[in-house]
């Protein structure tokens, strides 16, 4: 059997998840139908084990809060950014993989390997 990187998901990721889901029905680029589905192939592949259910890291608003000080005046982060990469951060992650060119910008500038 092929391995494949454990992805984690952190109940942070599943709300960011759900709120990009509904923001999209909203902008009417997908319909309520569709993310119905697509909600049902999420919740399918987390009990097939595709992803890794792991809590937020306990210091994780304190990592953020270190992140907004030294690099918020710098690079416009927001909470929710810096939150995220704070996340990965405390978790020791390897890679961070992420479309938000914000938190992309801010992973690299802790030395996180981002695409």
């Amino acid at each position: 059997m092929e391995q494949r990187p454990g992805l984690w998901l952190t109940p942070l990721h599943r709300a960011e998840w759900t709120h990009a889901m509904a923001q999209h029905v909203f902008q009417r680029k997908i319909s309520a139908r569709e993310a119905q589905q697509v909600y049902r192939s999420f919740n399918a592949d987390r009990q097939a084990g595709l992803w890794i259910e792991i809590g937020l890291p306990e210091m994780a608003f304190e990592t953020c809060v270190r992140l907004a000080q030294r690099h918020g005046p710098r690079l416009g982060i927001r909470t929710l950014d810096t939150l995220h990469v704070a996340a990965a951060l405390e978790l020791q992650a390897e890679s961070f993989w992420t479309f938000d060119e914000r938190q992309g910008r801010l992973a690299h500038a802790e030395g996180l390997k981002s695409s």
